[in-house]
């Protein structure tokens, strides 16, 4: 694994990279991560001004409900770009740095065929957003759309289960009070074992390469056929659960509900954070205070950062975040008095100022920023245990980021350790990143996934009198049709294996039509009738290219195109076939322009 990112927060132990870009005034690559962020806080007030900076921009994608190719991001200037090539430059420069990488360890790499890009997502995303990964990625090179298959989606829960299922028992850290099953001694208090984890981590940043460990772990030897586990992947945006069971003989995973989660990842705690100084400051200040001086707004967020990675239930001591001297400077130029007398002012009890220039905040102030996010991934959960389909769950892992923190682990002990047995692995943060290695190597892995939505088309059926209604009526050639009628593809929550394909067959309505579209419709539910009802939104189109059908087409009689679309993997497919040539139609299926 590649460690070596350059810059980075003293007291962070820095294995994930902001995700912050910065481009120059003319629009141009210029850097990412903690680079990009040092060097934007870096630049003078003036020019920064007309420097593209791009931060936490990952969760716009999901955010954005009609999310097409041409949906714009803003960067923190208030200029805005388009997502697609945001995220395209973010793409490139990883791909830059992973060849040179490969390059060093393996000179004679060819640079084209050579790579599986697997770049992961939230479950939770849709289609669309999906697509948009996809699409930013042939935007940047690392695959070219003639060879879409170099390319895999994989789902971030998805991941971290596939890696979660082979770890060895060494590498977890149970949150959970039972002795271990083997007659061990009971583990020690837990902020002993992250002392160790983190002094491992320390060790194994030096070295530049990582052992990956092969073969099953420790804790399959204590999970067997038939076992459920529920993966909650809490990370700076999302939080996003996978249930899934392990079925023998393979060892491969069924998912046994829909992913589901919603936006409550660490971002808002921040954005609780910067909720309370708009409490104490004013909005307007905040907001003033952000456009003209945007580095040192950087400044105050980084210094929170270390603060709130510092937070834990059992902390009795206040924390105490420095605000920037232009902060304090800029506060009292711009109301007349000093920040000292709006903390007085705002009578926030937990919150004092010292005379060091920080804001002190009590335990308890820190706790409350951290409320409203933990209780809805507590709640969702919950929510998630009490489904019938998800029924005796003996694991629950807890990965991603925002699993690092002692607040939310305590959470979700506390809540569910009597239901089962909670387990964080070691690296949590690295989770995903290493099971998407093994999505990689094997997609297969996962057999059965369950359809997030239920996808359909419109059809015309045979109207039938006293059952459909009169609105719906069309005489087409002497015949009585009912139009509108939803014809489901596949249904929310329904079962979907690998490979398992359905199958429609359209007759292109002219002889010479060398084009024919069809819209693809989705809803949330599964007891819909028509595309009219509500809740129903068309939500794609597929696309299938005729060509000319020349000599090789029957003269007579009308050509019958059958599509076969697979919805079991982490992408929707479709690929069509000319029944009268058996010659295969190009088919595209498209989620973006709406």
């Amino acid at each position: 694994m590649m460690r070596k990112w350059e810059g980075g927060d003293p007291g962070v132990a820095n294995q994930k990279t902001p995700t912050s870009l910065l481009l120059t005034p003319e629009g141009t690559f210029h850097s990412f991560g903690y680079t990009a962020r040092d060097y934007y806080h870096d630049l003078d007030p003036e020019e920064a001004r007309d420097w593209f900076y791009f931060e936490k921009f990952k969760m716009k994608i999901h955010s954005t409900s009609d999310l097409t190719m041409k949906t714009e991001l803003e960067a923190v200037n208030g200029k805005k770009m388009p997502a697609l090539e945001v995220f395209a430059h973010a793409l490139r420069f990883f791909k830059q740095h992973a060849v040179q990488e490969l390059k060093d360890q393996c000179p004679s790499l060819p640079e084209s065929d050579a790579i599986r890009w697997v770049l992961t997502v939230p479950a939770i995303w849709k289609q669309p957003a999906k697509q948009f990964m996809r699409e930013a990625a042939y935007k940047a090179g690392l695959v070219s759309p003639e060879t879409p298959e170099q390319l895999l989606i994989a789902l971030e829960p998805e991941a971290a289960s596939i890696y979660c299922r082979k770890l060895r028992l060494h590498q977890l850290i149970e949150l959970s009070c039972r002795p271990p099953a083997n007659g061990a001694e009971p583990p020690h208090p837990i902020d002993s074992s992250f002392r160790q984890a983190r002094e491992q981590l320390r060790r194994s940043r030096h070295s530049r390469t990582f052992l990956v460990e092969s073969g099953v772990g420790e804790l399959w030897s204590e999970m067997q056929a038939g076992d459920r586990y529920i993966v909650a992947d809490c990370g700076g945006g999302t939080v996003d659960l996978t249930v899934h069971q392990i079925e023998k003989p393979q060892g491969t995973l069924k998912e046994l509900y829909k992913a589901s989660g919603g936006p409550y990842g660490a971002v808002g705690v921040d954005l609780a954070f910067e909720k309370l100084l708009c409490h104490i400051f004013g909005d307007d200040f905040i907001a003033t205070f952000k456009a003209k001086r945007p580095a040192a707004w950087v400044d105050l967020t980084i210094a929170f950062e270390a603060r709130k990675r510092a937070a834990a239930p059992s902390r009795s001591s206040p924390l105490n975040i420095s605000l920037p001297f232009s902060f304090i400077d800029f506060y009292r130029k711009h109301r007349g008095h000093n920040v000292e007398t709006a903390l007085r002012k705002s009578n926030v009890n937990l919150v004092k100022w010292s005379s060091q220039g920080m804001l002190r905040m009590s335990p308890e102030a820190m706790n409350e920023l951290f409320q409203p996010t933990i209780t809805h991934i507590i709640q969702h959960i919950d929510t998630l245990l009490k489904k019938p389909e998800v029924h005796g769950i003996k694991f629950l892992f807890l990965v991603g980021g925002f699993a690092e923190s002692a607040m939310l682990q305590r959470a979700v002990q506390a809540a569910f350790g009597h239901r089962c047995r909670v387990i964080v692995p070691q690296d949590v943060g690295l989770t995903i990143l290493k099971g998407a290695v093994l999505f990689g190597l094997d997609p297969g892995v996962v057999r059965v996934r369950r359809s997030p939505l239920t996808y359909g088309v419109g059809v015309l059926n045979k109207f039938v009198e006293g059952k459909h209604p009169r609105e719906k009526l069309l005489v087409k050639e002497g015949k009585n049709w009912c139009t509108d009628i939803f014809e489901k593809f596949v249904t929310v929550d329904q079962s979907v294996a690998l490979g398992e394909v359905v199958q429609r067959s359209y007759c292109p309505a002219r002889p010479g039509q060398r084009r024919t579209i069809i819209n693809i419709y989705c809803c949330d539910t599964d007891d819909v009738v028509y595309i009219t009802d509500p809740g129903v939104r068309k939500c794609g189109t597929i696309s299938l290219e005729l060509g000319d059908v020349g000599d090789a087409g029957p003269a007579r009689g009308r050509r019958e195109i059958r599509t076969s679309m697979q919805f079991g993997d982490t992408e929707i497919k479709v690929t069509a076939l000319d029944m009268s040539t058996a010659r295969s139609v190009r088919a595209t299926i498209d989620f973006l322009s709406n």
